[in-house]
């Protein structure tokens, strides 16, 4: 079972890491830490791991609104995420932060079980 970051976050939080692939090359890059964040709607990925795949961002920015509030544009690309043995395929956000963050659009899919006490999580399989 995969531990609670408690070095980067405090309180600890549940991150996980991530394969990207590049659609068109099938360049990929595993390893990529990503927070997993009930509270957001979306999945935005590290624009720096992004990079070195070479995908091009699409030309269409998109506006988001943080937790507190303030809103700022994003750019998208359209790529694969491996997570849990599970390939979402699909345009995903960007982030200029070293972690990404996995929202709903890929969690409501799966079923995690967050065990806070033990700052553990787990993937619960059927």
């Amino acid at each position: 079972m995969p531990k609670y970051d408690t070095e980067n976050f405090d309180p600890p939080a549940p991150v996980a890491t991530v394969t990207l692939r590049h659609p068109a090359t099938g360049a990929s890059l595993s390893d990529v830490p990503m927070l997993i964040d009930t509270g957001a709607d979306v999945t935005l990925l590290p624009r720096e791991y992004v990079e070195r795949l070479g995908v091009e961002t699409e030309s269409e920015a998109y506006e988001v609104q943080g937790y507190n509030g303030e809103t700022s544009f994003a750019d998208a690309v359209k790529l694969e995420m491996v997570f849990l043995d599970r390939k979402f395929t699909g345009q995903f956000l960007l982030m200029d932060q070293p972690m990404g963050i996995l929202g709903r659009n890929v969690l409501n899919v799966i079923s995690v079980l967050l065990d806070g006490p033990a700052g553990t999580w787990e993937e619960q399989k059927p």
